[in-house]
């Protein structure tokens, strides 16, 4: 069982708005290597005297056990020293680097950050207080997990531009780390700077015990009148099947409770071909419920895939998913969101996509242009200039005042990829319609 999902819920903390330009640190780095590497890495921030879990493998298992631990002094991440000075992530700390140390091979010391009284609420200040989740990945290259205590799981989305009611977000941040991916925003709002989305990944904590309560009080089955019943869409921020998932478990925990119930609406957004680990609980919902798959696939080009989704799985497994979802019957489609312009949109490579999707067995494709938000931009625009310089000066132009692209080359796509699902035969998604306002300008992990 998943060690988030194990132990007595903790969902009491008072939620309040953050504080606007809060600048308390969430991960504060030390100006010496810590001499005890378990203790130190176990939670982003405690003050003078905390009691925090220690995580210890439990005698003869691989299940964990939680030791509380009496710190005399602040936290000191061992991350912050040798071989590498790993970088704070809060969105308003000040970087002091210093010198290297004489006869080291260390580029510098651990960076130093403005004191403040600020107090921390909200989001924010769970994340501060979430403790390291256990992880049996090894490699250096893995982001840190956190055990995020939240009060709920299934959050209402009044917005007429998407054709859900409801999220589903297993997870707080996304080890895909797509360079262009919006939910970097989300992040911002624990005090931590976009990058940290791919870097800090914040683990739900007893998400199915919530979604079960939420269900029963917040889900209508059915509209007023005869509309269909309300959507809950899965994935809309990060990516539920990320590489978290194999070892946490929390996106199969809630769609095991999806099962449960009868005449649900429920949609699931993916770049991920884990998913084809869950065919069995899929298909329980697929028998009680409307269920719709989106799988990712921006490119079909891996070279390409591999610079703008870095850690996503390839193309061709994305699509093998397809193949596989629909040998178990599931309705699946193929989302080509975002379109990249100048990067994804040249001759016959739209065309090409909706070919491969449709011999893959997809019953339908969709595609919206890049959708960038300020907090993205200053990810994407660098790497950008780095590696299509020649694209940088018509995305600045595009982008630096408004998040969407020009509408006539927006309405030019939409107009391909209408005839090109004329041509193959392939449908509109299923749930677009079922809001007739919704307008979709991304979908890539979500709308």
């Amino acid at each position: 069982m998943s060690p988030v999902l194990s132990y007595k819920s903790t969902t009491g903390f008072p939620i309040r708005r953050r504080a606007p330009f809060s600048s308390a640190s969430l991960f504060p780095v030390c100006p010496e290597r810590s001499p005890n590497r378990r203790t130190a890495e176990l939670a982003p921030f405690s003050g003078l005297g905390s009691i925090v879990p220690e995580i210890t493998p439990s005698q003869g298992g691989s299940a964990f056990t939680f030791v509380p631990i009496s710190l005399s002094g602040p936290r000191q991440p061992s991350s912050c020293g040798d071989p590498h000075c790993r970088q704070d992530f809060r969105k308003d700390a000040v970087f002091a680097v210093q010198d290297a140390v004489p006869g080291t091979a260390r580029p510098a010391v651990c960076d130093t950050l403005r004191e403040t009284t600020a107090p921390l609420v909200g989001i924010a200040r769970l994340a501060s207080i979430s403790p390291a989740a256990p992880t049996r990945r090894k490699s250096d290259e893995r982001p840190d997990y956190f055990i995020l205590p939240v009060k709920s799981i299934l959050n209402k989305c009044d917005s007429h531009r998407v054709p859900f009611d409801w999220t589903i977000n297993p997870y707080r941040g996304c080890e895909f780390a797509c360079k262009y991916c919006y939910a970097r925003y989300t992040h911002e709002f624990m005090e931590l700077d976009g990058v940290a989305f791919e870097k800090k990944i914040f683990v739900k904590k007893d998400a199915a015990a919530l979604l079960t309560r939420e269900i029963a009080a917040k889900y209508s089955f059915a509209k007023k009148g005869d509309g269909p019943p309300e959507h809950i869409c899965i994935g809309t921020a990060t990516d539920p099947y990320q590489p978290a998932e194999r070892e946490y478990r929390v996106t199969r925990a809630c769609l095991e409770e999806l099962a449960r119930h009868h005449g649900l609406s429920v949609s699931i957004i993916t770049k991920s071909n884990l998913i084809t680990r869950d065919i069995d609980v899929l298909q329980q919902i697929a028998s009680r419920s409307r269920l719709y798959i989106d799988i990712t696939v921006t490119t079909l080009r891996t070279r390409l895939a591999r610079l703008v989704e870095p850690r996503a799985p390839r193309p061709d497994l994305r699509l093998a998913a397809i193949r596989t979802l629909r040998d178990a019957s599931l309705s699946v489609g193929l989302s080509a969101s975002p379109l990249l312009p100048g990067i994804t949109d040249r001759e016959n490579e739209l065309e090409s996509l909706a070919a491969a999707a449709k011999d893959a067995g997809a019953l339908w494709i969709a595609c919206g242009v890049l959708f960038l938000m300020p907090c993205s931009a200053k990810q994407f625009l660098p790497f950008l200039r780095e590696k299509f310089p020649r694209l940088a000066r018509q995305y600045e132009s595009w982008y630096t005042h408004n998040a969407y692209a020009p509408e006539p080359y927006r309405q030019k796509i939409a107009a391909r990829l209408t005839r090109i699902k004329s041509q193959l035969g392939l449908t509109f998604r299923p749930w677009d319609e079922l809001k007739s306002s919704a307008q979709s300008p991304q979908l890539s992990l979500a709308l």
